[in-house]
């Protein structure tokens, strides 16, 4: 077995790591195993809040240091705590959905709690996918801003997510960050944050330098993590502009995708 190239891996939950069932397989399982035998570090670094995160980690095994809510928390996976947490300034966030909506008409939304428990709030006519995320439907506006939160989602009735997120941010950009997430997730989150910030706070704790990272994504939001990795992988079933940033592009998440390349590096 030749030696692998990097100290850490770097991979999205959906659309890249997990199937569309939301299981891993067991090729990919045995090539991220591979590779911490090899010496590397496997970090998932997912959009999802940690209270959408646990339930996989804990089912892959992962005791070490996650990175959720689009880099917004550093999660300790083993010990089932937060390291590092920042909140969408509900202000701002307001200001910017009110100008947005000024812009595009009225938006369907729900909101990420912060914390370790905290609840996703669905408002009235948001499409929410089917599978087994808990979520807490609200009538009343008011409930959102009601606690801390780290990221708003919206929705439009007729625009397309690449659409309403252009528009997003040509209103708001300085205000707050918007980012896609994958079908239907369009994300209001606090300016500067992304997975490459979370992901950096998180390979410090590990020492571990971005030129020693291979990251794995599918969708826009993993552009600055792509950006701070030595290597970027996109999955085939990735986003254009992801493509278009990546160093290379892997067979699909339904096809181990992950292990592809892993296997490669590792002399498989």
């Amino acid at each position: 077995m030749s030696t692998f190239p990097y100290r850490l891996v770097a991979t999205d939950l959906d659309g890249t790591l997990l199937r569309a069932d939301e299981s891993v397989s067991a090729r990919t399982r045995d090539a991220l195993a591979a590779a911490t035998e090899a010496g590397a570090a496997h970090i998932v670094v997912t959009g999802r809040a940690v209270p959408w995160t646990r339930h996989i980690l804990d089912d892959l095994g992962y005791e070490g240091i996650a990175v959720c809510g689009q880099g917004a928390q550093v999660y300790h996976a083993g010990e089932h705590r937060l390291l590092t947490s920042l909140t969408l300034d509900r202000q701002l966030a307001g200001l910017a959905l009110s100008k947005i909506e000024a812009e595009v008409g009225p938006l369907a939304l729900a909101a990420s709690r912060d914390g370790l428990e905290g609840e996703v709030l669905i408002g009235p006519g948001y499409r929410t996918q089917e599978g087994p995320l808990p979520y807490v439907p609200y009538e009343d506006p008011a409930e959102i801003w009601s606690a801390p939160l780290t990221k708003l989602y919206v929705q439009h009735p007729t625009l397309s997510d690449d659409e309403l997120t252009r528009i997003a941010r040509e209103t708001v950009g300085g205000l707050v960050d918007v980012v896609m997430a994958g079908p239907g997730i369009v994300e209001i989150v606090p300016l500067g944050l992304s997975k490459a910030t979370g992901l950096s706070l998180a390979a410090r704790r590990l020492g571990v330098k971005a030129a020693e990272t291979i990251a794995f994504g599918d969708m826009p939001n993993d552009i600055p993590m792509f950006g701070w990795a030595a290597h970027g992988v996109a999955m085939a079933n990735a986003h254009e502009e992801l493509k278009a940033v990546a160093d290379e592009v892997t067979a699909s998440n339904e096809e181990d995708g992950i292990a592809v390349v892993l296997e490669r590096l590792l002399g498989a």
